[in-house]
């Protein structure tokens, strides 16, 4: 465990980094993760682990991530075979041709995103961003919510001073006064507006819908598929226990995050877990969303997100 929450919310890079040395190919399944969400539950409770080895294969490695745009270069890299991610990560993968797969896809409420302003800050409506300072992690979920908010105002990328910095760095930006907005999600939105009175601008839930997604590489899904399956099986039988045991749920990812219980327990509430199908209103969802990044020319062309879809029945 990381000694301080900054060290928590970095999210093990240098972890992350020395593991990315070794192979994934051969061996264990290896799985991406982050300082939340379903695979951090199951990955604690064993689930996976243990759903593996009953279908006779090899207890998962375990490579902790601090957002997903840097899981799906290791995974661009062949050093992670599977891992979760929000929406915007698997578009601009598949946009530079990387050879990652969607494999399952997780509700999303969109109450854990939003673009926060500080408290006495004269930004009151999306217009107002018009000019200013706003930091996200490119290529993560915050910079579709920023998108989608700056399109529903009126306003394009052009109209603001972007400003590209992983959750850590724009933590401590916000705090200093250094950026006027910040897009965001859980556990870094309620940690701030707890810690600093922020407000929040605009939530995800007022924009239109998305999903969040379990992927994986075209190696994974082709050699290791009964690894895959297991995984995924592993995931609903986590998420079927969770919806059932909130309390514990709550205290076993405060222990593993250092977030206080209640922080997590926000983050909990405003989500939900799954491992299902990528269906047909979950690929509209997406490729409405690939669409936009495509229109605002901050991916090269058009992606037809379809064409990278795991084949369904195998959730089966």
């Amino acid at each position: 465990m990381e000694l301080s929450r900054r060290g928590m919310l970095a999210g093990g890079g240098a972890l992350a980094l020395t593991a990315c040395t070794r192979g994934g190919s051969a061996g264990p399944i290896v799985i991406g993760y982050q300082k939340n969400g379903l695979l951090l539950l199951a990955k604690a409770r064993g689930t996976v682990d243990a759903t593996l080895t009953a279908a006779g294969r090899q207890p998962a490695q375990w490579i902790e991530f601090p957002s997903g745009p840097p899981m799906l270069e290791a995974m661009a890299a062949g050093s992670v075979d599977v891992g979760a991610v929000g929406e915007s990560p698997m578009i601009f993968a598949q946009a530079a041709g990387s050879p990652v797969v969607y494999i399952a896809a997780e509700p999303v409420s969109g109450k854990s995103s939003a673009i926060l302003v500080p408290k006495e800050s004269p930004v009151r409506t999306l217009a107002d961003l018009k000019g200013r300072k706003v930091a996200f992690t490119k290529a993560s979920s915050a910079h579709l919510v920023l998108a989608k908010a700056l399109r529903q105002a009126g306003l394009t990328f052009a109209d603001i001073t972007a400003v590209n910095l992983p959750p850590a760095d724009a933590a401590g930006a916000f705090s200093a006064g250094a950026i006027d907005a910040w897009s965001i999600w859980d556990p870094f939105y309620a940690l701030t507006v707890e810690k600093s009175g922020t407000r929040a601008l605009i939530t995800g839930d007022r924009l239109p819908p998305s999903d969040a997604f379990f992927i994986g590489t075209q190696k994974a899904v082709t050699t290791k598929v009964a690894d895959v399956r297991a995984v995924l099986a592993g995931l609903r039988a986590t998420a079927d226990w969770a919806r059932d045991h909130v309390d514990e749920s709550v205290a076993i990812c405060a222990r593993l995050s250092g977030l206080p219980d209640h922080i997590v327990r926000i983050g909990l509430r405003r989500g939900d877990f799954g491992a299902g199908p990528v269906g047909p209103d979950v690929l509209r969802r997406q490729q409405a969303n690939a669409d936009l990044y495509a229109e605002l020319g901050l991916i090269p062309a058009r992606v037809d997100v379809s064409k990278v879809v795991w084949n369904s029945a195998n959730l089966s």
